[in-house]
């Protein structure tokens, strides 16, 4: 009875390991990635037709093809199993992004035309 319990329990834990349940970008079924907590399957499907360009890279190339997968929802996904040719998603793997271009202000009244003034006849 003892052996079946611990032969239970240990079947428990590798199921239920992240392991087990790891679900490769490059490789899975729309119904695999589907079963990533948090991907539907619009996203599913937007994974599917990034991948038709050919496989992920890495991570930082899924977060660039794939509309709607940023540093944060990778991160969560990467935590619910999902990997990148077998490899969890490693922030510090992202390249840099470059800072915004921030406008310069523009001087008063230098987006308005000149008025014209009346000039009265005499």
């Amino acid at each position: 009875m003892i052996r079946n319990f611990i032969a239970l329990v240990a079947a428990a834990l590798v199921a239920f390991s992240p392991l087990a349940q790891a679900t490769d970008a490059n490789r899975a079924t729309q119904a695999e990635l589907e079963t990533v907590k948090g991907i539907g399957p619009g996203l599913s499907g937007k994974i599917l037709k990034a991948r038709e360009a050919g496989s992920f890279k890495n991570w930082g190339d899924l977060v660039e093809r794939v509309g709607g997968v940023g540093p944060g929802n990778a991160a969560r996904f990467s935590q619910a199993g999902l990997t990148v040719g077998g490899a969890a998603f490693d922030p510090a793997a992202l390249p840099a992004k470059e800072p915004k271009a921030t406008k310069a202000p523009k001087a008063e009244g230098a987006d308005k035309p000149a008025k014209a003034k009346k000039v009265e006849a005499t």
